[in-house]
């Protein structure tokens, strides 16, 4: 049995944060399912800038677009549209199979809105109508702005994956704002059973502080950061204010640890995967890690309720230096900022290719 399974027999959904035309051409998404226990799928701007500057599969598509007057954003909306809904009818039966805990695919709305509420909500709502599929989450910075709006699509029904989170606190503001949206569902007399996942980044974390701690302390921060979130997410999950919600129909957002590439090239290669297994959370792979896992993975016991060793190791980071509220807040900043410039980057891409295809026409 493929180490794989054995982390999805365990309980924790394992998602590839990929996505490509050619991932969905060649059946390489459909064999990660049957083969790998993949059961769902993450995108961002940087997989999309990716994927269409280095690919001819968009060529055809594009040409056809321009041909409708579609252009920059719209365009690539359209493009982004057609691969998520095909990754997402894939994996239609797994999210009717686990009732709809499972299953899942994410599309981000545009980084460039991600300080204005207003906007982000109107964004969602028009990506989630448009794709017409149950089974899509809309990614939504947690961001100080991100909150409200986040807040508002629980409110109305949309599935959200909160992205960029990067801490405990970071996860804590996300979570208040899904259970707001959904007592307010309840309130109303809505169904608050609305999908969530809340994204916490992991690796970013042991880049941050290469060079600022001993060698020692080296690819040990993410973890901890991971535990500590994990024992607030445990706490919340056994909360009265949850299960009240519970008892109403909801059903608990989900932890998703992301960002579990190993970036250190003298570490493991399944670093993050081989230590942050739990039940009942999502880990959100990049297909290199995937095919790793799949070869070579171990499994070695599962993140601790209680958050383990945390506290204890993140104090050694705080004793070297290491101001992690600062640090959080920085990542935050330097993520959306990231976000931004992949953005950027994608539609200079879209803009070349149409310019390129409309000369080649």
């Amino acid at each position: 049995m493929k180490a794989t399974q054995r982390l999805h027999d365990l309980g924790q959904s394992l998602w590839l944060d990929n996505i490509t035309r050619d991932l969905l051409n060649s059946g390489t998404l459909k064999r990660y399912i049957d083969e790998l226990s993949v059961t769902g799928l993450t995108s961002n701007p940087t997989i999309f800038d990716h994927a269409i500057k280095n690919s001819a599969a968009y060529d055809a598509p594009i040409r056809e677009k321009l041909v409708k007057g579609r252009s920059g954003e719209a365009l690539f909306f359209e493009l982004a549209l057609e691969d998520i809904t095909r990754a997402a009818d894939l994996l239609r039966p797994i999210y009717d199979r686990t009732n709809g805990v499972d299953g899942w695919v994410s599309l981000e709305v545009s980084p460039l809105l991600a300080h204005d509420t207003a906007s982000t909500l109107a964004a969602a709502k028009d990506l989630f109508t448009r794709a017409a599929r149950p089974n899509l989450f809309i990614k939504i910075p947690g961001t100080k702005e991100g909150s409200p709006a986040i807040e508002e699509a629980i409110f109305a029904g949309i599935p959200v994956n909160v992205t960029l989170l990067f801490s405990r606190d970071h996860y804590l503001a996300a979570a208040e704002a899904f259970l707001r949206g959904i007592e307010r569902r309840i309130d109303a007399g809505l169904n608050p059973n609305v999908g969530s996942v809340a994204s916490v980044f992991i690796s970013r974390w042991d880049a941050a502080v290469v060079g600022k701690v001993s060698d020692k302390l080296q690819n040990q921060l993410g973890i901890a950061i991971a535990k500590r979130t994990f024992n607030a997410y445990r706490a919340l999950l056994g909360s009265e204010r949850w299960q009240r919600a519970y008892n109403f129909g909801s059903r608990p957002q989900r932890l998703l640890l992301a960002s579990t590439g190993t970036k250190d090239p003298k570490a493991s290669d399944t670093l993050y995967i081989k230590a942050l297994a739990a039940p009942f959370t999502v880990n959100t792979m990049p297909e290199g890690t995937l095919q790793a896992f799949g070869d070579h993975g171990e499994l070695d016991g599962t993140l601790p309720a209680d958050g383990g060793d945390c506290e204890r190791v993140l104090a050694r980071f705080a004793k070297a230096g290491i101001d992690i509220d600062a640090l959080a807040a920085q990542l935050q900043e330097e993520g959306a900022k990231s976000f931004v410039k992949s953005w950027e980057d994608l539609m200079g891409v879209i803009t070349a290719k149409s310019a390129a295809l409309k000369m080649a026409s």
